[in-house]
């Protein structure tokens, strides 16, 4: 890693992305004591990390590991026991969450007689079960169907409503999307991009809009840009047009209203991925 200062606000969802190799992977297992730096430091809680701080956090790594023999009670049962929590405490947690994901049934049975899917949940429940106060899921989605990531992204966003912090490392941009608050880009062992979610996407907006319309469009003043057309599968006319600066939205309705029959009217704003592929680019290119 070579300079790397990131800061993760509390109860906060935090993304951090990167292409393979970026050292997401490395700075995770920093935090969470697996690997030490060479040099500078991790702070937890306004101060230096501790070893014992590693009992107050949940990671999920990218790689599953769970001990196919065991069934799954008592997996649960051992992992909560390592973080600290008492049988008895372990066990009433336990079955809230095999019900809360509808494998209850599942209890005596073996990890290897379990689907990856529902292996995927067993591991998620053994990184939250002593409820702790940062989590992180690297690539918690892989190997869920579109509904367990739902169910998933539902629990994600639940904990973080009850106070955790989470750091999330995905190639999934979509989720980047709804889940995150704030990003961290990783490119080649640096950060190359940081900030919230919300001023990032509003930093890279393009003054660009969709329009979709009938009628043929005719040309535009100077200052606003066909940049390309197609058709729609409802019949309408899709046109992208980016405006010059010091012209306004209203301003292209205005002109749009004398030409078209408009249907619809959307800025087109940059998605995480595109933001993403921009800047890997960009470093890679310099």
């Amino acid at each position: 890693m070579k300079g790397i200062n990131i800061e993760v606000p509390q109860q906060s969802i935090f993304g951090l992305l990167g292409p393979n190799g970026a050292g997401k992977t490395t700075l995770i297992r920093i935090i969470t004591q697996i690997i030490f730096a060479d040099s500078g430091e991790v702070r937890f809680e306004d101060r230096k990390i501790k070893s014992e701080d590693v009992r107050k956090m949940g990671y999920l790594p990218e790689e599953r590991g769970l001990y196919k023999k065991m069934k799954v009670g008592e997996h649960l049962v051992y992992l909560a026991r390592l973080k600290g929590l008492s049988r008895h405490d372990a066990a009433i947690k336990i079955k809230y969450w095999l019900d809360r994901f509808d494998i209850l049934d599942w209890t005596d049975k073996k990890i290897e007689d379990l689907s990856k899917g529902m292996q995927q949940k067993v591991q998620f429940i053994a990184t939250i079960i002593h409820e702790p106060r940062l989590i992180i899921l690297d690539e918690p989605f892989s190997g869920f169907d579109p509904i367990n990531v739902n169910i998933i992204k539902d629990e994600i966003l639940e904990l973080k409503n009850k106070g955790c912090t989470i750091i999330f490392s995905t190639h999934r941009m979509e989720s980047v999307e709804e889940l995150c608050d704030h990003i961290a880009l990783i490119n080649k062992s640096r950060v190359i991009l940081n900030g919230s979610k919300k001023d990032i996407k509003h930093q890279y907006r393009t003054n660009t809009y969709i329009v979709d319309h009938m009628k043929e469009l005719e040309p535009l003043n100077e200052h606003f840009q066909v940049l390309e057309q197609s058709g729609t599968e409802e019949g309408f006319t899709r046109t992208v047009i980016k405006i010059s600066n010091g012209q306004t939205p209203n301003e292209l309705i205005s002109q749009l209203i004398k030409r078209v029959e408009i249907h619809s009217f959307i800025e087109k704003i940059p998605t995480m991925n595109d933001i993403f592929i921009s800047k890997v680019n960009e470093q890679s290119n310099a």
